[in-house]
Order: C-alpha cells, then sequence, then structure tokens
C-alpha cells in the first residue's frame, strides 16, 4: 500500500519534473522503482496529473479565460494546432508505448536524447519572438516535439522549449508557451487514464494518499512553472542537459550489469 509520504514525494517528483526539462515519466518510473511501488495504480496516476493541471490553471487562468471567452482567437488557433500531432500520435500508439513505459529499457537512452536536444537547442541563433508573434507553422512543429514526448523519458517540457528556441522564441516565451500548450495535453492524459479507470485496471489507494500525492504536484508543479520561466531568461538549459545525460548513462550501466 502507497504511504502518505510516498504519495507525498511521488506528487514532488511529478510537479517538479512535468516543468522541469528532465521529463517527468521517467522520473516518476524512477520513484517507483526505488518504492518499490512499479505498479502504484492509475487513481494515483491520474491524480498527479490532476495536481499539475491545477498548477497550470493556476499559472494562465488569464490567458486560457481568454481562449474560453475568444474560442476564433488566433491563440486559440495557435494552441489547437499546436495540441493535433500529440493527440494523434497518442490515440495511435497509446499502447505501444504503455508498454514501453512500463518496462523502462529505453528511458536511458531517452534521457540522453533529452539531454542532446537541449543542447542543441542552445546552439541555435537567439531569437526574439514574443507570444503574439507565433505563427501556425511554429505551432505545428512545437506541437511535432511535444508528440515525440509520447517516449517515457523524452521531457515534453524539454522538447517544446527547445522548439520554441529552434524557431526563434525568445527564451522567456519559448518556456511559456510550452508550459501553456501542456494545459490540453496533460488534460488529454487524464482523459485517457481515466478511461481505464472503469476497467479495473486501477490499484487501491488510500484517499488521504490521493489528496496529498495531488497538493503536493499542484504546488510543487506551480513553484516549477514560475522558477523555469525565470531561469530560462538568462540561464542556460545546458545544466538541465548535463543532468540528463548522468542520469542516462548510469540508468544504462545499472540495466546492463542487471542491477536496475
Amino acid at each position: 500500500m502507497l504511504s502518505n509520504i510516498q504519495a507525498f514525494i511521488l506528487g514532488i517528483i511529478q510537479g517538479l519534473t512535468e516543468f522541469l526539462p528532465i521529463s517527468s515519466t521517467g522520473h516518476l518510473y524512477l520513484g517507483r522503482h526505488l518504492f518499490h511501488l512499479d505498479n502504484a495504480g492509475l487513481f494515483l496516476d491520474t491524480m498527479l496529473h490532476v495536481g499539475t493541471l491545477l498548477a497550470v490553471i493556476v499559472v494562465y487562468k488569464n490567458e486560457l479565460w481568454k481562449m474560453i471567452c475568444r474560442p476564433f482567437s488566433k491563440l486559440t488557433f495557435i494552441m489547437v494546432i499546436g495540441t493535433i500531432p500529440a493527440v494523434v500520435v497518442g490515440l495511435l500508439l497509446k499502447d505501444f508505448f504503455d508498454e514501453i513505459s512500463k518496462s523502462g529499457i529505453t528511458i536511458g537512452w531517452e534521457f540522453l536524447a533529452t539531454g542532446f536536444i537541449l543542447w542543441f537547442a542552445e546552439k541555435a541563433k537567439k531569437g526574439s519572438k514574443k507570444l503574439e508573434e507565433i505563427g501556425y507553422m511554429d505551432a505545428l512543429i512545437i506541437g511535432s516535439f511535444q508528440a515525440a514526448a509520447i517516449f517515457p523519458a523524452l521531457s515534453r517540457s524539454g522538447l517544446t522549449i527547445a522548439a520554441g528556441l529552434i524557431r526563434k522564441l525568445d527564451r522567456e516565451t519559448a518556456a511559456y508557451f510550452s508550459f501553456l500548450l501542456s494545459t490540453p495535453a496533460i488534460l488529454g492524459g487524464i482523459v485517457l487514464q481515466g478511461k481505464d479507470l472503469f476497467t479495473g485496471q486501477a490499484e487501491s489507494v488510500t484517499l488521504t494518499g490521493l489528496l496529498i500525492g495531488t497538493i503536493s504536484s499542484a504546488i510543487f508543479g506551480y513553484l516549477a512553472i514560475v522558477g523555469m520561466i525565470n531561469f530560462l531568461k538568462k540561464k542556460s538549459l545546458k545544466v538541465f542537459a548535463t543532468y540528463v545525460w548522468i542520469l542516462g548513462i548510469s540508468i544504462i550501466i545499472l540495466q546492463t550489469v542487471g542491477i536496475f
């Protein structure tokens, strides 16, 4: 049975790593493995994502409200275009990537790939596009990078921020749009997981544990969003690239010798 402390820690992991460019799915897999909770249950997964969705809604309440009030605005169309690739990939390949995620066999290599993408993005020529200057092709390309993050240890935020930098968004806007674009992606993940809650695939978790995990995920998700936007104004993604490289190499070595 999942303890309250474990739920709290998993909430921290989900909240921070959903928005730091280091992969939430990959880190949750590692956290569960550490706690011997490889089958922690879909209820917990869903509620941890509800927590990060709440964090995004709090930060982006004004933008989301504007899109609700003006459903045919440019920002709304950009969000729809940026979400389409993830929807297509998620619907067509969800079961396949669920199996990859459960096995964890590829996560070391995926952490390495995330690092290379972050490092490459830092080498791109600096851009100056603001949110209102993002075009439809920008949104489609950034959304395609988001769709690629269906691999468990490819960071969604990392890939979309990198794509934004490659498409000449300024650094703050790249992070800002990445997190805004996560809203439908996280909501879609909750819906897909929610379907499975009624098929007998969910494990029993205490209500207290669910609440602790959700609140923890929401609080630390909020801190990660605000912190990452401010961080990227002046700091480099290379520190995150170095971190995921070290993590990826360590996992590959441990898997090779049969420890992990």
